[in-house]
């Protein structure tokens, strides 16, 4: 009993100390004390012990001093510290009469809680008396907060306060409300509908608080719904007038900014004018008058103006504007190229890119302050000036562009000179004037840009100079030249190898054009190639482009023919298999079948350029499957390969190789022994009696354009071709696959989007095609509409191209496009779509999958 009484005492004493314990100090003391501290250490002791004393504070429920402590903890949970412990607290000071209480608490339940807490529930119903407040003040304070931390159930509760409240007459409650609305709308969609009727009316305030607020409100209904886009473009001549009477207005102090009358809200009502005028004739004319007013009339010697003015450019852009206006804005953009912001000149650039394909030639004129762009120091200008440029690239300007980007080539970062030698040599050889250019330009680009070439513009590079058949002596002059002086760059030096393997002998016979021909000899020529095998600096495909160059000059050559058996053999002790799979099977061709040897290594023909098949989709900077890379082709018939895109993303594996099966020319009798000691080499391009009967050799997976080495690459296995049933009535046969019609397909409906599947059996029996057909059912055209697909590897697909990028509304259209399928192996038939189209201002990206193809369509 004596120990209970001990414990009450203490109790009691500690009572009596706490009650005589002074005030709470005041919020800037705490903020001196912390300020005050030299260590991190001590600065978190003095939060520690205020945060105790608040804590021991709101236990005894001290009403006196509450405002003062949630104010304090609010300082310390800016500071990052926690003071979640504060938040009933937060919602006894909302309860409280005084605006100072409310003003406390409404600021401490905005920072301390969220939609995530179930605690903010409970402030809803004090939110809800305090809307309809007589002090504006306390009204907007709860707006405000409601803003900030609304969840769905509250805007649900509170959306019908919210509305009523746009309709009274105190401009400084219903700006408030109207935030609100725009806040409920982005969280709660479907309750847009409530807030119709009151928005429209707040076009007809004068208070520029509210009309800004309500231009909010309306573009981010006309984003979220089509079908209000629709009502709100009755509006048009309000808004307009609105504008109108902006910009014609005299000084108004209290809405001026740097002489410019309320540019916020010049700038909100241009962005609602795009938006209501894009795809809309009727609307953009009503638009157009003002929008060169806009144009014509703002100053551009302030940062405001400029704003202003660049909103206008993108409205004028964006709809269905006259010609004059897109030239008057892509004027307007030329003169931000020359201002001194650097910000200005980027968003120029940016906004220049987009609009070239909507006036090429009124973004021409600005050529050469963009050009001028290209040495700005600023690394992102200069990347936005090199996209430009290559867009406004051209028949009639391609010499001079060129020039400036292969200058800025020189001097460019590293890791950007492989983009911009490839772009080069795309747009060379779209533009080229005449092949003597084209080559020569693409061998400085090979010199300027080094080892950050492409492969697949190496290989693109070698078919251009395979087509040039007047230039081969010119150019294996000039790439042996470049050789003698560096091989240390392997793009530079496989193109070379492979010219001179092609066409050395051109460089003895004489055939030079220019006025101090090369003195070089056969063993000159080989022993260069040597350094090429020998030295460290060369990659494995270097190697190996040089060791097949070395055994085609053995039949172009005379006299170097033993100088060039000793090199190859050199490579036969090769660690590097590949190059000691072809020293070792060069070799075999020497000793044993010799008499071949001219045979096998007679010049390549030309290739057939198949680079660009759609100038539509590479003006565009698009890829498609009917982009056929040069660096993928061979000399076997119809055989391409697409370039890589996103769709292997989607399948993750190597680009599907497009093939289009042909019978193959059986092969002469006396290579029959080759093909068995070179095991599944296809030597099969040659003609005569068949040695090899019902045997069709599989084309390699991996094609590469360095002349004999197509037939040495690694290839599967001989396979049988497909076996016919035989007629044993008539002793002929009976095509296993019927013309039966095989039944469409819908492969892709959403979001008013219908793509079908119709089948057709090509004249090939292994090739089926697939004519794609896009619908739109909305009342809105979709734009920029890309269709890709892609199969496994064990298919090959080639995509052609669409009869269009734009999907009429209403199904009043469709567009069209044709995909062709291999299918040797007679598999089921499976493909990944991925899709792409403009909605309304809104990019829309999907994709999926099919694997329910008629069965028809496997035989």
């Amino acid at each position: 009993m004596s120990v209970l009484q001990a414990i009450e005492e203490k109790v009691k004493s500690v009572e009596e100390k706490l009650s005589k314990m002074p005030p709470p100090i005041k919020l800037k003391d705490l903020i001196r004390n912390i300020r005050a501290a030299r260590t991190q250490a001590d600065e978190r002791a003095i939060v520690q012990k205020e945060c105790a004393l608040i804590r021991n504070s709101f236990r005894e429920e001290d009403n006196t001093y509450r405002c003062r402590n949630v104010a304090k903890l609010l300082y310390i949970h800016m500071l990052g510290y926690p003071a979640h412990f504060g938040q009933l607290e937060c919602l006894k000071l909302v309860a409280q009469q005084r605006f100072t209480d409310k003003r406390i608490g409404y600021l401490g339940t905005t920072l301390l809680l969220d939609e995530r807490q179930d605690v903010h529930l409970l402030v809803t119903n004090s939110m809800k008396n305090d809307m309809n407040h007589n002090t504006q003040y306390i009204a907007g304070l709860a707006l405000g907060c409601l803003g900030s931390i609304c969840s769905q159930e509250m805007c649900r509760d509170l959306a019908g306060e919210i509305e009523k409240l746009m309709k009274q007459s105190n401009a400084y409650i219903k700006k408030k409300a109207t935030l609100c609305a725009f806040r409920i709308i982005r969280k709660v969609p479907e309750l847009m509908e409530i807030f119709i009727p009151a928005t429209r009316s707040l076009l007809s305030e004068k208070n520029h608080g509210v009309l800004l607020t309500a231009v909010v409100l309306i573009t981010e209904m006309c984003e979220k719904s089509p079908d209000t886009l629709t009502h709100f473009r009755k509006l048009v001549p309000n808004l307009v007038r609105i504008l109108k009477n902006l910009i014609m207005s005299g000084y108004s102090p209290e809405h001026d900014v740097s002489g410019v009358s309320d540019p916020f809200l010049q700038v909100k009502i241009l962005k609602l004018l795009r938006i209501l005028g894009r795809y809309d004739p009727d609307a953009s004319e009503a638009m157009n008058d003002i929008l060169a007013q806009v144009a014509t009339n703002t100053e551009t010697s302030k940062n405001v103006g400029n704003a202003i003015l660049y909103e206008t450019v993108l409205a004028i852009m964006d709809i269905e504007s006259e010609s004059g206006l897109r030239v008057l804005a892509v004027n307007i953009l030329g003169r931000f190229l020359l201002n001194n912001d650097k910000n200005i000149r980027y968003v120029a650039l940016n906004t220049l890119l987009k609009s070239v394909s909507a006036d090429m030639n009124a973004v021409q004129r600005h050529r050469s302050t963009i050009v001028d762009c290209l040495k700005d120091p600023d690394i992102s200008i200069r990347r936005r000036a090199v996209e430009l440029s290559f867009a406004l690239i051209n028949g009639n300007n391609v010499r001079g562009m060129v020039k400036e980007l292969v200058f800025f080539l020189e001097k460019t970062e590293p890791e950007f000179k492989s983009h911009i030698s490839s772009n080069i040599f795309l747009a060379c050889e779209k533009f080229a004037p005449n092949k003597r250019w084209h080559i020569d330009t693409m061998m400085k680009v090979l010199t300027t840009a080094g080892n950050h070439v492409l492969d697949d513009t190496v290989a693109s590079v070698i078919q251009m100079i395979s087509d040039s058949s007047s230039l081969h002596a010119y150019t294996a002059q000039q790439l042996y030249k470049a050789l003698q002086e560096d091989y240390s760059q392997q793009p530079l030096v496989q193109v070379a190898a492979w010219c001179i393997g092609e066409y050395g002998d051109l460089l003895m016979a004489g055939q030079m054009e220019e006025d101090e021909p090369i003195q070089a000899t056969e063993d000159t020529v080989v022993e260069a190639l040597e350094k090429i095998l020998l030295s460290s600096l060369s990659t494995q495909v270097t190697k190996e482009y040089a060791i097949t160059a070395l055994m085609k000059l053995s039949t172009r050559f005379t006299t170097a023919v033993d100088y060039i058996k000793k090199v190859i053999s050199l490579c036969g002790p090769s660690l590097d298999m590949e190059l000691q799979q072809r020293a070792v099977e060069y070799s075999a061709l020497f000793r044993g079948f010799d008499h071949m040897r001219p045979a096998l290594l007679e010049r390549m023909p030309p290739m057939e350029n198949k680079s660009i098949i759609n100038a539509d989709f590479r003006k565009n900077g698009k890829s498609s499957e009917g982009l056929v890379n040069a660096s993928e082709k061979t000399t076997i018939p119809r055989t391409t390969q697409p370039e890589s895109n996103g769709l292997l993303d989607l399948l993750e594996t190597p680009a599907p190789q497009t093939i289009i099966p042909e019978p193959q020319k059986p092969v002469q009798k006396d290579s029959a022994d080759l093909l068995d000691l070179l095991g599944d080499l296809d030597f099969s391009s040659g003609g005569g009696s068949s040695g090899v009967n019902n045997v069709q050799p599989v084309l390699p997976t991996t094609n590469n354009i360095m002349g004999l080495s197509d037939g040495l690459q690694p290839m599967a296995p001989l396979v049988p071709p497909s076996m016919q049933t035989p007629d044993l009535m008539g002793g002929g046969s009976i095509d296993p696959i019927t013309n039966d019609k095989i039944p469409s397909l819908v492969a892709y409906e959403k979001s008013g989007l219908k793509i079908e599947f119709d089948f057709e059996r090509d004249s090939n029996p292994a090739v089926i095609n697939i004519l794609t057909k896009a619908t739109n059912s909305t009342n809105l055209p979709l734009t920029d509409y890309v269709f890709q697909a892609a199969v496994p590897k064990t298919f090959q697909l080639q995509l052609q191209s669409p009869s269009g990028n734009t999907v009429p509304p209403n199904s009043s259209g469709a567009i069209t496009q044709m995909i062709k399928v291999a299918n040797p192996l007679k598999q089921p038939l499976r493909m990944r779509i991925k899709l792409s189209y403009n909605s309304n201002g809104m990019v829309v990206n999907d994709q999926g999958e099919i694997n329910n193809f008629p069965t028809a369509v496997n035989q």
